[in-house]
């Protein structure tokens, strides 16, 4: 073997092809790479001292070679790696762009002149797929009926990856008639991926509603095994409706009657029925209608049951509606005009669905006891309210008024009393009537026009004048309003005479003033009992009093005659 002459690269290679029985085998080596990188091929051998070349083939061709000596590099024309090769001084082998066609046993040879070393290596090629999608997914999935789900499919992986059906993250086993799953593999001639579809055939049921879809794609990764996640789907469930619900939708807890009443029918199903049958108290046929039925302004003969149902007849449900009322009655009411001392009878009658609380109101002040009339006075005039409500329904009250008007004819009493002092009288005029009379004083002087008046309450006031007659005189008080006209007069003695007073009486205006009329009640017992002994006395003072009056009379009491006269007037009219 020393002898040969390797003048030529020809001569070389079929020295190498007849010694290829003495190579040495020293191990198989693996190098993984990704799909597209550079692969990088190490020769793992030692290199001799006296190395003539060293050489890359794979199991049918040489590729590369080097030469020791000459430092020489060639490439042999293969067509699959034209272009892709690089050869180191080391030799060791690169090829740009791994594909899958690069999958293959290389070996790397060194030649002695009198020795043909080779180290094998393995190539491995790897491609991470695309990640899956369900495509022709359905639109909605039905109970009771096997149905295409949908296909998840992932492309250009290596070495084929395995695809696996989730539902809720848990594995999805096939199972006859209820989870079907098909797969098939597609490799692509050009590049050698793969592309995996795996269809899904499903039976929903209602538990299936808002569960989670996925697939997954498990594949070898040069280190480890990888997998990639589609994204989740939630499809829609139809089932049958099997049981039917009505409900009254009212933002209150009870109707009353004026209200409106919206009814809604739905059934479980999926989708809904769109159309029902209502069942209405009174009406004869059902009502077809959407799942909102409205009735408005109910009354109390809405009370009742209502139903509703599928278009069918089936699946049927009730509820059973009360319609509250509150009915009111007053007697009399509105404005009513009544003389005093009649008696006038009054009711309130209440009709509800509940029991009613009822109370009354006399000029917006609550009363104790519902009013009763046996014998009208002023006092009892006013407004009336009969108010009603029923506690448990929002809303329903009733009220109804009686405005009670009570007339009378004027009456007066007059009274006069003389001031501590002495020095003047008061004669008051007490009257009562309605409408307010309007009062007018005469004296024998003429008509008087100072005058006061208290508050007119409850049907009487009292008009006042102040005078300190020199001389007797009589004091007329006029009262009139529509209803007549009265008249009344009181003498009235001179200021030096000492006379009785004539008691006011009580009245809301003075009934401060009953302890002072106590007193002088008092003061007029024990007059009476010395008046047995003065009346002499005062006989003749009385006498000589009037010869003098006349010279110093009053301008507002007038002349002596004309007192007379107008005395005599009034006697008249008292008769």
């Amino acid at each position: 073997f020393k002898s040969v002459k390797l003048n030529s690269c020809l001569e070389v290679y079929g020295m190498l092809f007849s010694l290829s029985s003495f190579s040495i085998g020293l191990g198989v080596y693996t190098v993984n790479t990704v799909y597209g990188d550079t692969i990088i091929l190490p020769c793992h051998l030692e290199v001799p001292n006296d190395l003539r070349f060293g050489k890359w083939k794979y199991p049918s061709e040489f590729i590369a070679f080097r030469s020791a000596t000459r430092k020489h590099v060639q490439y042999d024309d293969v067509p699959e790696y034209k272009d892709r090769l690089s050869l180191s001084e080391n030799y060791t082998l690169s090829i740009n762009n791994a594909r899958i066609g690069d999958e293959k046993r290389f070996v790397c040879m060194l030649v002695t002149e009198d020795n043909v070393f080779e180290q094998p290596t393995i190539v491995k090629v790897f491609k991470q797929p695309s990640q899956p999608q369900i495509i022709s997914r359905a639109d909605f999935l039905e109970t009771e009926q096997l149905k295409m789900l949908g296909e998840c499919i992932t492309k250009d992986g290596y070495p084929e990856g395995n695809l696996t059906w989730f539902k809720n993250g848990a594995v999805l086993q096939p199972v006859e008639g209820a989870v079907v799953i098909n797969e098939q593999t597609n490799v692509d001639k050009a590049t050698g991926l793969y592309t995996i579809i795996a269809s899904l055939e499903y039976k929903a049921t209602k538990d299936d509603t808002n569960a989670e879809f996925t697939c997954t794609v498990t594949y070898s990764a040069p280190t480890r095994q990888e997998t990639l996640r589609s994204e989740s789907l939630v499809f829609d469930i139809h089932y049958p409706t099997e049981k039917v619900r009505i409900e009254v939708l009212s933002k209150r807890n009870t109707i009353k009657e004026g209200d409106n009443i919206t009814l809604e029918c739905s059934g479980n199903g999926n989708p809904p029925p769109q159309e029902y049958l209502f069942y209405i108290p009174g009406e004869p046929e059902p009502i077809r209608s959407s799942s909102l039925y409205v009735l408005t302004d109910v009354r109390r003969n809405a009370t009742g049951e209502y139903k509703c149902s599928l278009t069918d007849g089936n699946l049927m449900d009730s509820t059973r509606i009360t319609v509250h009322y509150l009915d009111l009655l007053l007697t009399p009411s509105g404005e009513v005009i009544k003389q005093i001392g009649e008696a006038l009878p009054v009711s309130c009658t209440i009709s509800s669905s509940r029991n009613a609380t009822v109370f009354w109101l006399k000029d917006n002040t609550r009363m104790r006891a519902s009013p009763s009339f046996s014998s009208l006075q002023y006092q009892d005039a006013g407004n009336y309210i009969c108010e009603t409500t029923l506690q448990e329904v929002e809303g329903l009250k009733k009220r109804q008024i009686l405005t009670l008007i009570v007339e009378g004819k004027p009456q007066i009493k007059m009274s006069k009393k003389t001031s501590p002092d002495g020095l003047y009288k008061t004669i008051a005029c007490i009257v009562e009537g309605f409408p307010k009379p309007a009062v007018q004083w005469i004296s024998t002087g003429g008509v008087i026009n100072k005058t006061e008046e208290t508050k007119y309450a409850n049907g009487r006031f009292t008009s006042k004048i102040k005078i300190a007659p020199e001389e007797n005189v009589t004091l007329t008080c006029i009262a009139e309003n529509p209803l007549e006209r009265t008249v009344t007069s009181l003498n009235v003695s001179a200021i030096s005479i000492p006379e009785s007073d004539e008691p006011e009486e009580k009245t809301d205006g003075n009934r401060e003033n009953a302890n002072d009329q106590a007193k002088l009640i008092v003061g007029i017992v024990v007059g009476l009992l010395l008046a047995a002994l003065i009346a002499g006395v005062a006989y003749w003072l009385y006498m000589k009093k009037s010869k003098s009056a006349s010279k110093h009379v009053d301008k507002d009491l007038g002349n002596i005659e004309e007192n007379k006269k107008l005395e005599e007037n009034n006697h008249k009219s008292e008769a």
